[in-house]
């Protein structure tokens, strides 16, 4: 009866955030404004040399980008020093991407767009961010099985 006590108490106790690796998500670098499909601006390139710099040690099994020129050049510096390609997937759906990453059975990246990261990050299991404005740049989100962290990439 004890050890059955001790088990109930532990899924109760089991924090919000279901999976064991890591969830990245990020939404893609600088752009200008009201362009359709627009490539990164100087700084958002700059930007996607950082998010490589900062994964420097952490590895990926998948990352997933929408089919934007913006979303595959914000992971293109990260997407070959891992030698890991790039999966697309349809903004539109967002759980579908979210069932991808769960199923990829290890850490993954997402890049999003303002409309869909907060989607994103709350089928995760974490803190919906708050709406994202178009100059909203830089922020990476991190989703593991026990915490949701916050990062700029500058």
């Amino acid at each position: 009866m004890r050890k059955l006590f001790i088990a109930l108490a532990c899924l109760i106790a089991a924090p919000a955030f279901a999976q064991e690796a890591p969830i990245y998500v990020t939404r893609h670098y600088d752009t200008p404004a009201g362009e359709k499909d627009p490539e990164l601006l100087p700084q958002g390139t700059a930007r996607a040399g950082q998010l490589a710099a900062w994964f420097y040690g952490r590895t990926l099994k998948a990352i997933y980008v929408s089919d934007f020129k913006r979303t595959r050049q914000t992971v293109a510096p990260l997407a070959a020093a891992l030698g890991v390609t790039p999966e697309t997937y349809d903004p539109r759906d967002t759980p579908a991407v979210v069932a991808r990453a769960k199923a990829a059975g290890g850490p993954v990246l997402i890049v999003g767009h303002s409309n869909t990261v907060p989607d994103i990050v709350e089928q995760f299991g974490g803190k919906r961010p708050a709406d994202l404005a178009h100059a909203d740049f830089g922020d990476l989100w991190v989703i593991d099985g026990t915490a949701q962290e916050h990062y700029r990439i500058e």
